[in-house]
């Protein structure tokens, strides 16, 4: 027997996931008194490109010395989804990531790194980094 299916029928998504920016989790830093890296990599970053439409691929990395709170990665996760139908450029894009996170867990240090595919034969990889007053560490 086969069955079939219309697209009506189908309860609808909760697209809201995708359209509005959640806020950004952290937690309290286990280990403050401590210099350590925190490096977090998200491949299966998208969004769409504001000239054509269409959607760009990339990771992002998210290298970080955390101060007195860490980001929840389960928030991470959908804050990354909130830009899968936004019209951004890429440049936009790391630099929007880095003052958001910064502005969540208000790090010691933090560089977020982006590498998006190719596109017309060109790829990029832009980098954005924050460093507090003073603050001397190499991750």
């Amino acid at each position: 027997m086969t069955t079939t299916s219309n697209l009506a029928d189908r309860p609808e998504r909760d697209s809201s996931i995708y359209s509005v920016k959640p806020e950004l989790e952290i937690f309290s830093n286990p280990n403050p008194q401590r210099n350590y890296s925190i490096a977090i990599s998200h491949p299966e970053f998208t969004s769409v490109c504001p000239k054509t439409g269409l959607p760009d691929f990339g990771t992002i990395e998210i290298d970080y010395v955390a101060d007195a709170s860490c980001i929840e990665l389960k928030s991470l996760k959908y804050y990354f989804l909130s830009f899968r139908n936004r019209g951004i450029f890429y440049e936009a894009v790391i630099n929007e990531i880095l003052d958001d996170l910064v502005a969540a867990c208000q790090p010691r240090f933090m560089e977020v790194t982006g590498e998006f595919t190719a596109r017309g034969g060109l790829s990029s990889t832009i980098r954005a980094s924050y460093r507090k007053e003073g603050f001397q560490f190499e991750p």
